[in-house]
């Protein structure tokens, strides 16, 4: 039944927020609510779900969501946006945009969170498609597919680092296979981007002329000074990545390590990353003024766009965390863990519990721990089917993205894609993504096990 409850939760989303124009935060939080009364959680327990929910996700993503808008903001207003995007359409043209975003994407989301890197290409996406006279759609979900490719199969992502540790499997391999899969995925989803998706118009930055945009060219900063402000927050978060994972300094350890570490690992946080970038993005104006800064002003109104997404992505938190606290993850653990239909059930058991819970990061480690004690029993003991596993839950991981993923929220919201319009494209996108990937891993398993 709570599968049951589950699509129903979906469907009065889509039928609230589209037909009725209900606001999603108002729609996520009662859904979340009836969802979890439904279910037959206690309701005491379903007020700490709520806050929960709400405390965990902003904590983790409300400051990030507040730069980046910040950084998009004079990126855009400064015309660095618009420099920066006609040096790429110089070496893509304008039909090879969504390749080059969902490449881009792909080589940004290895080291850093897809919804951190989403946040700071956005801008640049945006101009992109308006100087190029195209439709927002199709760049958008090709840089969300490219980040979520990498974010899902690729280590040093900590949802693959986690899973290969509770398989015993060797990074090494994971990375080998998980790069050509993730790319060949990422192509296969490109062309479901081509014919359907790009073929929807959705104006990349409706409320601005093209007056304004030629004013702003005249006095933009180059290329070169723009890029800084996103550029050198990826760098810094890329440094403490590498510091983490290859170098071991775990944050248990804090307190032994060299103060150089510690201020690298401290700048390399994506809050502190992105503070950085915001005080960068500061130069890009050919001067400041304090109008600027005023609630009139750019910085005003970036942080009144930001309030809409982040109350959304706060309440999309919400909906996953009612659902991970009502046990569906468990109940589908369970009954899928049952079957045995070889490489193809870490995938199906990824792709439940991504879908029913929302995180992708959840979704790896909570599959690579139900599977861990059945490796063996499974079939699964060298070293190449370990990482086979793991690349397996990963694509599941990425199917599907939906109402529950605090990253649906930031791709819709951000590209202009009312609820439906981001199930179509999105949600779709992602499952396309997964299966392709877990088809891909399919046809390596039967040449190479």
């Amino acid at each position: 039944m709570t599968i049951i409850y589950l699509i129903i939760s979906v469907l009065l989303i889509i039928f609230m927020t589209s037909r009725l124009k209900v606001h999603p935060f108002v729609v996520l939080l009662l859904v979340a609510i009836l969802y979890g009364i439904l279910s037959g959680m206690p309701l005491n327990q379903i007020i700490d779900s709520v806050n929960k929910g709400f405390g965990n996700t902003l904590g983790g993503i409300g400051m990030i969501i507040i730069l980046g808008v910040i950084i998009g903001a004079f990126l855009e207003n400064s015309g660095g946006a618009y420099a920066l995007a006609e040096k790429v359409l110089k070496f893509t043209g304008k039909k090879k945009i969504p390749f080059a975003m969902s490449l881009i994407g792909w080589f940004v989301s290895i080291p850093v969170f897809a919804d951190s890197g989403f946040m700071l290409l956005a801008p640049l996406n945006k101009s992109l498609s308006k100087r190029a006279g195209i439709s927002l759609s199709g760049a958008a979900i090709a840089l969300a597919l490219g980040l979520t490719a990498s974010h899902v199969l690729i280590p040093p992502t900590p949802g693959p680092v986690a899973a290969a540790h509770y398989l015993n499997a060797d990074l090494g391999l994971v990375m080998l296979l998980g790069i050509p899969i993730s790319l060949g995925a990422l192509a296969i989803s490109l062309l479901f981007i081509k014919k359907y998706v790009s073929k929807t118009y959705i104006d990349p930055n409706p409320e601005i002329s093209e007056e304004d945009i030629a004013i702003q060219f005249k006095s933009r900063p180059s290329a070169l000074k723009s890029v800084v402000p996103i550029f050198i927050p990826i760098i810094l978060i890329v440094i403490a990545s590498i510091l983490t994972t290859t170098f071991d300094y775990k944050m248990e350890a804090y307190e032994t390590f060299p103060l150089t570490i510690k201020i690298l690992l401290f700048l390399g946080e994506p809050f502190m990353a992105l503070l950085i970038g915001a005080f960068l993005s500061l130069t890009l104006p050919k001067k400041l003024s304090s109008e600027m800064f005023s609630t009139d002003g750019w910085i005003g109104k970036a942080l009144v766009a930001a309030s809409s997404i982040i109350l959304i992505t706060g309440a999309g938190g919400i909906f996953g965390q009612v659902l991970r606290d009502s046990g569906i993850a468990i109940t589908l653990g369970e009954t899928l863990s049952d079957i045995n239909i070889n490489i193809w059930l870490p995938f199906l058991l990824a792709a439940a519990i991504k879908t029913a819970q929302g995180s992708s990061t959840v979704s790896l480690i909570t599959t690579a721990s139900i599977l861990a004690p059945m490796m063996g029993t499974l079939g699964f003991e060298t070293e190449l089917h370990k990482a086979m596993v793991v690349i397996a839950i990963g694509a599941g991981s990425a199917v599907v993205s939906h109402a529950n993923d605090s990253f649906f929220w930031v791709v819709t919201q951000l590209s202009g894609m009312d609820v439906k319009t981001g199930y179509r494209f999105h949600t779709l996108g992602t499952a396309v993504l997964g299966t392709s990937s877990a088809i891909l891993l399919f046809l390596t398993y039967l040449i190479l096990a």
